[in-house]
Formats: C-alpha cells, sequence, structure tokens
C-alpha cells in the first residue's frame, strides 16, 4: 500500500506543471497615472522563463484588440494568396478620414505603419468572412468569435483577447511555430520592427478601439501596444493594455507605446 501511495505522489509530480513564475511591479502605476489612464503591462522573458506583470488582474482578461489584430490579419491575407507580398498597392476608395496619411493609396507595409483601417477592412473582405474563421479558430486566436462584421469584428465586433494570449501568438510567431509559411511570417516580420540598433530590435503594433457608453457622449477608450524586443542574448514579449472613460484625453494616443517604453526601460531591457 505504502509503495502504491509513494508511486502514485511521483506520478503527480511527473505530469504536473510547474507554476509560471511571476514578478510583481506594482511600481509600474506611475506610468498610467501619468497619463490619467488605467490599465497593465504584461512582459515575458524569454530566458528566464517568467512574467513580469502589472496589473494582474487583467493578465487573463479579455478585450477588443483593435488594431493589434492586423498583425495576423496581414499574416492570414498572405498566406490565403489574396495579397502576395508586403509591396501590394489597394487604391484609395476616396473617402476622406481625419488621419491625412490614411487618405492615399497604401501597400501592406505602409498601412501597417499608418495603421490604414480601410485597408484591412478591404483585405479582411477579400479573405471572406468562412476563410477568416477557419484562421482565426486555427491560430486560436483570443475568444475566436469575428461576430460583428467581416470587415470590422476586431475593432467594433465581438473578438476579444488577453494579454497572456497576446503574447502567447507572439512567442509562436518569434519562433515561427504558428501555422503560416516562414516566408509570410519573416514579412510580418519585417513590417512590425518598430526601432533597430546596435543593441535590440523592438517590433510592436498599437491598437485603439472606442464603444459608446450608455451615455453616447461618452466613450470607452481600449488601446494596445503590443510587440516583442530582441536583444543579443534574449527575447521580451510584451502585451500593453489602457483604458480610459471619458470623451477626450489629449494623452491616450500616445500613452499606449510611451507607457510600453518607458516599462522596458526601467528593466534595462531598451535604452
Amino acid at each position: 500500500m505504502k509503495a502504491l501511495l509513494l508511486l502514485s505522489l511521483f506520478t503527480a509530480c511527473l505530469f504536473t506543471a510547474p507554476a509560471q513564475k511571476i514578478t510583481t511591479r506594482n511600481d509600474f502605476k506611475k506610468f498610467f497615472d501619468e497619463y490619467g489612464v488605467k490599465g497593465s503591462i504584461s512582459i515575458y522573458d524569454l530566458k528566464a522563463d517568467k512574467y513580469i506583470l502589472y496589473n494582474k488582474a487583467q493578465f487573463k482578461q479579455q478585450f477588443i484588440p483593435a488594431s493589434t489584430f492586423k498583425i495576423y490579419n496581414s499574416l492570414i491575407g498572405l498566406q490565403t494568396g489574396v495579397i502576395p507580398d508586403e509591396n501590394y498597392v489597394i487604391k484609395w476608395d476616396g473617402v476622406k478620414h481625419d488621419n491625412e496619411e490614411w487618405n492615399k493609396d497604401q501597400t501592406l507595409e505602409s498601412a501597417f505603419k499608418v495603421s490604414a483601417y480601410w485597408y484591412y477592412q478591404e483585405l479582411a473582405r477579400r479573405v471572406g468572412s468562412n476563410l477568416m474563421n477557419l484562421w482565426i479558430k486555427k491560430i486560436k486566436y483570443g475568444n475566436q468569435n469575428i461576430g460583428g462584421g467581416i470587415d470590422q469584428f476586431w475593432l467594433h465586433g465581438n473578438l476579444r483577447i488577453t494579454p497572456r494570449e497576446q503574447i502567447n501568438l507572439l512567442r509562436k510567431l518569434y519562433s515561427g511555430s504558428l501555422p503560416f509559411s516562414k516566408r509570410n511570417m519573416d514579412i510580418v516580420k519585417r513590417i512590425m520592427i518598430q526601432q533597430k540598433t546596435d543593441e535590440y530590435t523592438l517590433r510592436g503594433k498599437t491598437g485603439w478601439a472606442q464603444t459608446e457608453t450608455r451615455k453616447k457622449e461618452i466613450k470607452e477608450n481600449t488601446g494596445w501596444f503590443t510587440g516583442y524586443v530582441e536583444t543579443k542574448d534574449n527575447v521580451y514579449f510584451f502585451a500593453t493594455c489602457v483604458q480610459y472613460t471619458g470623451t477626450e484625453n489629449k494623452n491616450f494616443i500616445k500613452c499606449r507605446k510611451e507607457i510600453s517604453l518607458k516599462a522596458l526601460k526601467e528593466l534595462g531591457i531598451i535604452k
């Protein structure tokens, strides 16, 4: 009986995954306070196999992905053959947007850099609901719900994702283990580059979604900056999610990226 008990305990230990190492940084609250917003920062240190978290409660909380989904919209567009490469041009339809950089023809690369919504709407329409749904499920993207319109489900529809899920997908993109060709993943990795120095390369994508509250004049804002930093001897994956409820916050657009960079600098990951 004793031998059976010992064998049972040994087997349980053998097949129980070790607890994920987590360091909390409550002091990162100062970065959010500076801009008058709430939110979280999640960073994964590949070499140490640990997470560095501010506001752990949001780590597994789902939010609308907004333009961070453009990473995967790009991959799906390339993999399905809807677009051949990052230089593929979609003609501007002449509809004026507040962002002047959107009001011209775009390539995949330029549309990604300026986050041109209309380009990715057209790209998603050309992919179509059936193929889009297939690929969303294949990569297990968030809640895998593309309800709300093929050309807006990531911004005004039902798609939701957690910071943890964002990081897991980015880890797969980095390692080349997503179900896309190496060529297509390499293309998307190139257009994701935001900073490149002798010490590191930072890849990422911002996102911003607005939804109406019960008082229609007040907006619920959700902002993201997700990506990863490759240094000479390590890789750090990050997902910063920012929330603000109100009619106006001039800092909101810039805070998504700036909060992330301040945290990465404080950790000595970038300079």
